[in-house]
C-alpha cells in the first residue's frame, strides 16, 4: 500500500499500479458502505475512475489565504476583513507592499502552479467548469476566463507590483510569511500547524478571494493498494487503511498537521470541536470545502502538469503572453491525451 496524490488516480488505474477497492468495501457489507459514505463528498469525488473506487482520502486539504493581521493594522486595513475579491486582493496587496515586504505570495513553481491555477480557474469560471473534464481525458486551459486568470497573476507582479517577480517557490512561502516578508500567501491548510506554532504575529485565514464565484482547489494524498500482491497483504493493507482513516485517527491527524479531517464523523468529536475553538483559523478549509473542486487531474497527470506549469512559467518570465502560453499548453496537452480518447 502507498500514499500518492489523489490527482494520480487515472494514472494508477490505467497503468494497473493500484487495484480497485470496491470488492473489499463490499465484503465489509453495511459497515463498508457506512465507512465510504462518511467521507466528505468534496474529497471522495476524486477517488473514482470509471465508477470504481481506487483510493481512500487521507491527508487532504484545500488552499486557503493566510494573512498577517499585524501588517493589516500597520497599513490601516481591518485585520478582521481579509480580501474577498480579486480586486480587493490587488488593492490590499499594494497597500501592504513596501521596501521589505510584498503584499501577495502565490507559488508559481513547477508542481505547484497547477494547484493554485485550478483555484483561479474555478473563481473565474462562468459555469463552474474546472480545468479538465471529469473523465480526465480533456483539458480546457485556454478559455478566455483562464487566460484572464493567468493575466491577473502577471498583473500582480508587473502592474500592481505587490508580488515578487519571477517564479515564486511553494516551499519558500511559509518561511517568507513567518519572517514578515510577505503579508498574504495562498497555501495549503496542511501548513496550519507550522504557521500556528511559529508565527510571532497575529494571523488569520480566509476563503480564497473570489471573482465570478467562490472557488478553491482540493489537493493532497490518498491511500492506494498495489496491484498483484498476495491476498493476505491485500487484507493487511485494507485493515491498516481503515485504521489510519478511522474517525479518531483522522481527527488526530488533522490536529497534528492542519490537514482537513476527511470524515464527517470527525466533526462530531471533542478533538475537532476543541481544536477549532482553540485554533479557529483551522476551520476555514473545512468551511470552504463545499466551494472546492479537485485540482488538475487527468490521465498521465505528471506530463499534463509539466505542460501547464512550463507554459505558465514562460508567461511569468515574459517569454510568452498569457494567451500564447495557454494556447501552447492546450495544444501540447491535447497531444498527450490523444491516446486516451
Amino acid at each position: 500500500m502507498f500514499v500518492s496524490l489523489a490527482t494520480q488516480r487515472f494514472t494508477m488505474a490505467s497503468t494497473g499500479m493500484a487495484m480497485p477497492l470496491d470488492e473489499l468495501i463490499e465484503a465489509d457489507g453495511d459497515e463498508g458502505k457506512a465507512y465510504i459514505d462518511d467521507f466528505l463528498p468534496g474529497f471522495m469525488e476524486d477517488s473514482y475512475v470509471d465508477g470504481k473506487i481506487y483510493s481512500i482520502p487521507f491527508q487532504r486539504s484545500t488552499m486557503v489565504l493566510y494573512y498577517n493581521k499585524d501588517a493589516f493594522k500597520e497599513v490601516g486595513l481591518d485585520p478582521e476583513a481579509p480580501p474577498t475579491t480579486w480586486e480587493e486582493l490587488a488593492e490590499y496587496g499594494q497597500k501592504l507592499t513596501d521596501d521589505g515586504r510584498y503584499g501577495v505570495g502565490i507559488a508559481l513553481n513547477s508542481g505547484s502552479a497547477q494547484w493554485a491555477f485550478t483555484g483561479f480557474c474555478l473563481q473565474n469560471s462562468t459555469d463552474g467548469q474546472n480545468l479538465m473534464s471529469e473523465d480526465g481525458k480533456s483539458v480546457y486551459f485556454n478559455t478566455p476566463e483562464n487566460v484572464e486568470a493567468l493575466q491577473f497573476w502577471l498583473d500582480l507582479q508587473n502592474e500592481y507590483k505587490c508580488m515578487a517577480e519571477g517564479i515564486v517557490q511553494w516551499t519558500d512561502l511559509p518561511t517568507q510569511f513567518l519572517a514578515g516578508e510577505v503579508a498574504m500567501i495562498y497555501h495549503t491548510t496542511g501548513n496550519m500547524a507550522n504557521i500556528h506554532d511559529n508565527a510571532d504575529f497575529d494571523f488569520g485565514t480566509a476563503f480564497l478571494p473570489a471573482h465570478k464565484r467562490i472557488g478553491a482547489p482540493t489537493g493532497g494524498g490518498n491511500f492506494y493498494i498495489s496491484s498483484n500482491i498476495s491476498e493476505d497483504r491485500v487484507q493487511a493493507a485494507w485493515k491498516f487503511i481503515k485504521f489510519a482513516t478511522s474517525t479518531d485517527r483522522a481527527a488526530q491527524w488533522s490536529l497534528d498537521t492542519g490537514y482537513v479531517a476527511t470524515r464527517q464523523s470527525c466533526f462530531d468529536t471533542d478533538l475537532i470541536k476543541d481544536y477549532y475553538a482553540e485554533v479557529p483559523q483551522a476551520a476555514v478549509a473545512y468551511e470552504q470545502l463545499p466551494y472546492a473542486k479537485p485540482e488538475l487531474t487527468t490521465y498521465n497527470a505528471a506530463e499534463i502538469w509539466r505542460v501547464l506549469n512550463d507554459n505558465i512559467q514562460a508567461a511569468v518570465v515574459g517569454d510568452m503572453s498569457a494567451q500564447e502560453a495557454l494556447d501552447a499548453a492546450q495544444e501540447q496537452a491535447e497531444e498527450v491525451l490523444s491516446e486516451y480518447q
